[in-house]
């Protein structure tokens, strides 16, 4: 893929509640982004079936994020980047075989897998993974101040495994793109400028897109 020097491509990660979609929007216009890449998980009919029965409606939910997700990037990153635009993204790919360890198994984690490879190969890699972590504890209360419907029953015990997961899968599965990890449980980047302007930072010293500072006292 021929790519500018000059563009980028930032992809946000986390667990449910963190702030990635909130992050990234407010990234857009600090970094001059061309375009800027949301999960679209309201349209997954699944979803609020999943939280109330996870057992029985696991494996729809994630062929049809899977699918989904596939989709949405294999028709937007390669010609955005392709075209020398620079993107955020408040989601990974990779994400989606994250879900699948730790909602499916047997034999449907096995076919999902083999999907998800023959899909993961056409994917462009990120060159930056932001991996907003927090408390579970905090986590609860943030899903809890945006009271979405079908988040209002969530599992705390669920979010307690995602968290796990999460910090797991950048311990020890995630290959290819570098991943900065900014731990916001005390931070609010929303109502504290400061605070996104030390995330700001820390992502341009990492890309290396000027200006930026050595070090911020934080």
């Amino acid at each position: 893929m021929n790519r500018k020097k000059s563009n980028f491509y930032i992809a946000v990660e986390g667990v449910i509640g963190v702030g990635k979609t909130t992050l990234a929007r407010l990234l857009q216009p600090r970094l001059k982004a061309d375009e800027l890449l949301l999960e679209v998980f309201e349209e997954n009919p699944f979803l609020p079936k999943f939280y109330e029965d996870p057992a029985r409606y696991a494996f729809q939910t994630q062929v049809f994020f899977l699918l989904s997700r596939y989709y949405q990037q294999n028709r937007t990153v390669p010609a955005m980047l392709n075209a020398g635009k620079s993107l955020i993204a408040d989601y990974t790919f990779e994400k989606d075989a994250l879900f699948a360890r730790i909602n499916l198994s047997g034999d449907e984690l096995d076919m999902y897998y083999r999907v998800h490879e023959a899909l993961a190969e056409k994917i462009p890699l990120p060159d930056l993974v932001v991996y907003l972590r927090a408390e579970p504890e905090v986590l609860m209360q943030r899903i809890a101040m945006r009271d979405r419907p079908y988040e209002r029953n969530m599992d705390p015990a669920y979010i307690a495994r995602l968290h796990a997961a999460y910090e797991d899968h950048f311990a020890n599965h995630h290959r290819g793109a570098p991943v900065l990890t900014i731990d916001t449980t005390n931070m609010d980047f929303v109502r504290y400028p400061d605070h996104l302007e030390e995330i700001e930072n820390r992502i341009r010293r990492a890309l290396r897109l000027m200006p930026y500072q050595s070090s911020l006292p934080f």
